[in-house]
């Protein structure tokens, strides 16, 4: 961007005649890959010098006592309905709300989606919770919406009812955030179903992936780095684990003659 500034300038006559970020000395005889075999793969090539290196920035997910908060602030059967299926089914905000009557399968836990970047139908499976939170909505609807396998799973609380859109989840989002202060988003519960689900030693990295719906592993490779506040905690529950040992009276050996293991048992000390 920077060097495109320039060159405008520099063709305009009202800049430097010499570009400060230059393009490398590989890319100024021609364009990228132009000797580019498609029989291999792409190998990275410089394009400028001076070009800073984009951060990883590690996706925010929000921690399991603020999320306790924030569900039991929910208001509404739907509302909470909705939000145990994000944070368990780990679909988008988008996807959860294009969901059909006809998506719903609660005998296997299973709800359809639309993956939003390959447009694929998919799948995921869901815990139990929100399949009973969705059918107590489902009886609070009773005759009050239309019925059908086409029709909208999710609906506006107030009257006259109408499909319920992404803004208008997202406003429900921010008026529970506004009641403890706190600034998480939808994308926030995506970021903390992939996280929750990482976190299981009994789930491997493709099973996460596939529930994603990842095309590339290494994006769900994002959600292995542990978030600051979970580190800190171990540290310091390292270094008390570590202060109890050393503050723990140790026993002087016994005299020679005495079994040791028969002494733990005659003063009931755990070997």
């Amino acid at each position: 961007m920077l060097r495109k500034f320039y060159d405008l300038h520099r063709d305009a006559g009202s800049g430097p005649l010499l570009n400060p970020f230059p393009l490398d000395l590989a890319r100024r005889s021609g364009r990228a890959h132009a000797h580019h075999n498609p029989m291999e793969a792409w190998a990275p090539e410089r394009t400028s010098r001076y070009r800073a290196t984009a951060p990883r920035r590690i996706p925010r997910s929000i921690p399991d006592e603020w999320f306790n908060s924030l569900f039991a602030a929910l208001r509404s059967n739907r509302d909470r309905a909705m939000i145990a299926f994000w944070i368990s089914s780990g679909v988008r905000a988008s996807e959860l709300i294009r969901v059909r009557q006809c998506d719903v399968d609660p005998g296997q836990q299973l709800i359809s989606v639309v993956r939003k970047g390959s447009r694929a139908r998919q799948q995921v499976p869901a815990s139990a919770d929100a399949f009973v939170w969705l059918r107590l909505y489902q009886q609070e609807l009773h005759g009050l919406v239309p019925r059908g396998r086409t029709q909208p799973v999710w609906w506006t609380v107030r009257r006259p009812f109408h499909p319920l859109t992404y803004h208008g989840a997202h406003r429900m989002f921010e008026r529970v955030n506004a009641t403890f202060g706190a600034d998480w988003t939808l994308h926030d519960l995506w970021h903390s179903a992939a996280a929750r689900m990482v976190r299981d030693p009994a789930l491997t990295l493709t099973d996460v992936q596939w529930v994603l719906g990842h095309a590339h592993l290494t994006t769900t490779e994002i959600y292995l780095a542990p978030r600051q506040d979970e580190v800190v905690a171990e540290v310091l529950a390292h270094h008390a684990r570590r202060a109890d040992r050393l503050a723990e009276p140790v026993s002087p050996p016994p005299a020679p003659g005495y079994d040791p293991e028969a002494l733990d048992v005659l003063f009931g000390r755990s070997s």
